[in-house]
């Protein structure tokens, strides 16, 4: 049987000669700029203008990853938001209704190796542009009437909030997100920390993006398979 990473190699070899030049250099383009150092986690979110619009700066900004919450709340879309952002993301759902979907997804996080902070517009919060960088950051964000629930809140590793020069108290959410993340993203890209996604996962990405790029990709892949045995 041959090594998994090379039917990989050789797969995505194949795809490549459907995929034009200019294509593949913006794909190339993409994948040096993703990270995983940051992540995006929506709570429970039931407009599907917000959600979508947060997930579209996530991919505009090279997040690769992000994390939805559903409590009482679906996660649903409006694909004109999205301009098909979401096909290039790893939307990671937290959904059982036997459980804690917050505490899970936590959990998960602090598993890879996340600390967790809430936006809130609380003034004993840190200033966004203030934060350490250096471990890696999942940034939660509570849905558009009730904010963060009182797990999240009490189970975080910190409250960061948005210095604010007006009346109004809060950002809305896609706001909220694009400023924290821009953020986060200009003081990690210019720091020495190594954000960018190791070879294994960007491997993994061109393949699954090469998928959605290619008319047909799976009877083509399923002949190539075959053709290769």
């Amino acid at each position: 049987m041959m090594n998994p990473d090379r039917q990989k190699e050789l797969l995505i070899n194949h795809f490549l000669q459907f995929v034009t030049e200019k294509r593949r250099d913006k794909m190339e383009q993409v994948l040096a700029h993703r990270t995983r150092h940051i992540t995006l986690v929506l709570e429970d979110i039931f407009q599907a203008q917000n959600a979508s619009a947060a997930v579209r700066t996530c991919e505009c900004l090279g997040i690769q990853d992000i994390h939805v919450i559903e409590k009482t709340s679906q996660y649903e879309v409006n694909k004109k938001v999205l301009k098909g952002s979401n096909k290039w993301m790893t939307i990671i759902k937290h959904k059982n209704k036997n459980q804690n979907n917050t505490e899970a997804c936590y959990h998960h996080l602090r598993k890879e190796g996340y600390k967790i902070l809430i936006t809130d517009p609380s003034p004993d919060g840190s200033p966004i542009g203030d934060l350490d960088i250096d471990q890696k950051i999942a940034l939660v964000m509570g849905n558009e009437l009730e904010g963060i629930s009182d797990y999240a809140l009490n189970h975080a590793d910190q409250k960061v909030t948005i210095p604010m020069c007006g009346f109004t108290e809060s950002f809305n959410i896609s706001v909220s997100a694009a400023i924290c993340l821009n953020t986060l993203l200009t003081k990690l890209r210019a720091s020495s920390i190594n954000w960018q996604l190791n070879q294994s996962e960007i491997q993994e990405l061109r393949l699954h993006w090469l998928r959605k790029m290619v008319r047909r990709s799976d009877l083509l892949e399923q002949e190539f398979l075959r053709s290769i045995q």
